[in-house]
């Protein structure tokens, strides 16, 4: 099968020791790091890292960063720009054919538009406290944003920027796929379950069980073969879900604590699971019904978001890197 390599995007603070590391490619370890791309803090101070969007077609990264979104070139690493003026955001949804971004902001409660060439801000549509995973569907062409406490998801007219519905979900929604042809499926991590969504008439189409996994956080989507790949963090498994019944196949497979992030490569079969302790669960889909493990990839701790470069097959991850607790002194503990 094909080896990719792995990106480590490092997000600065004024407590980080900020550096760049390039590490060669060794053929037997697979996966290994490539390069670690250093930035500042994030305005206002703080930090909190969520979902990283790629954009293929533009080469471009988009960094969830607290209160502003970072904008990198994928192929250089270079910083483009800054989307500022949020306040705790939580991810990115592009909608290509009207140059508009959308952002989750969970303490604002809004999906903030933004202009995808001039990075500048140019409204918001009200969304709800908790503003969290965020999608744009192709099928019924519009925005999802999930919004965790009130258990709800509010549905955007991205041309219109208005909402056309609030959805209950029964449930605490958080990473969510959708298959491009009119369905939505959220993991409700606090019922155990995943929700598929009918993204054309908004009802709940169907309700699955992720058991033996639990607390499902993250998922990815083979769409040519109608599958799931769900993770959770209680326990602390991936399971493999039939998209159209439901049914989990075959034997979950153990991962790291505090997964938050789920990517599938269908040029290599890889499937990916990154979690907050510093790893990434590496799984290879040998058919649809499946999945053998092949390696496990030590990060940095706190790297638990994560994207896919479609054409290099790299994977990016971001995190701080504080600095170590001062050393003990006599009658003391260090902190």
């Amino acid at each position: 099968m094909k080896r990719s390599r792995l990106v480590l995007v490092a997000v600065g603070s004024c407590f980080l020791l900020a550096a760049a590391y390039v590490f060669g490619f060794q053929p037997a370890g697979g996966y290994h790091l490539l390069k670690k791309i250093p930035f500042g803090a994030a305005e206002g101070g703080g930090e909190y890292f969520d979902y990283i969007t790629f954009d293929a077609a533009a080469r471009r990264v988009y960094l969830s960063h607290g209160t502003e979104v970072k904008v990198v070139d994928a192929d250089s690493g270079s910083l483009l720009g800054n989307i500022t003026g949020l306040k705790r955001d939580h991810g990115v949804a592009l909608v290509p054919e009207s140059g508009r971004g959308f952002i989750s902001d969970g303490d604002l409660g809004q999906a903030v538009i933004f202009d995808t060439n001039t990075l500048k801000t140019v409204g918001q549509v009200k969304a709800d406290r908790d503003a969290d995973s965020i999608l744009y569907d192709p099928a019924s062409k519009r925005i999802f944003v999930f919004n965790g406490e009130p258990n709800s998801c509010t549905v955007i007219d991205p041309a219109k920027a208005t909402v056309v519905a609030t959805l209950p979900l029964g449930g605490a929604p958080e990473q969510a796929a959708a298959d491009g042809k009119g369905m939505i499926y959220d993991n409700l991590e606090d019922k155990n379950e995943v929700i598929a969504i009918d993204s054309r008439t908004l009802k709940i189409a169907a309700r699955w069980p992720v058991a033996p996994a639990g607390q499902p956080v993250s998922i990815a989507m083979d769409r040519e073969h109608r599958r799931l790949f769900i993770a959770g963090r209680n326990p602390q498994l991936l399971v493999l879900m039939n998209a159209d019944n439901g049914k989990i196949i075959g034997q979950p497979f153990p991962i790291g604590a505090r997964v938050d992030a789920n990517v599938y490569d269908p040029e290599t079969g890889l499937v990916a699971s990154s979690t907050g302790e510093g790893t990434i669960h590496i799984f290879h889909e040998d058919s649809p019904d499946k999945l053998s493990a092949v390696e496990t990839v030590t990060t940095e701790f706190g790297a638990k978001t994560m994207a896919l470069d479609p054409k290099t097959h790299n994977l990016l991850v971001d995190t701080a890197e504080f600095d170590p607790p001062p050393p003990a002194t006599a009658g003391k503990r260090p902190p």
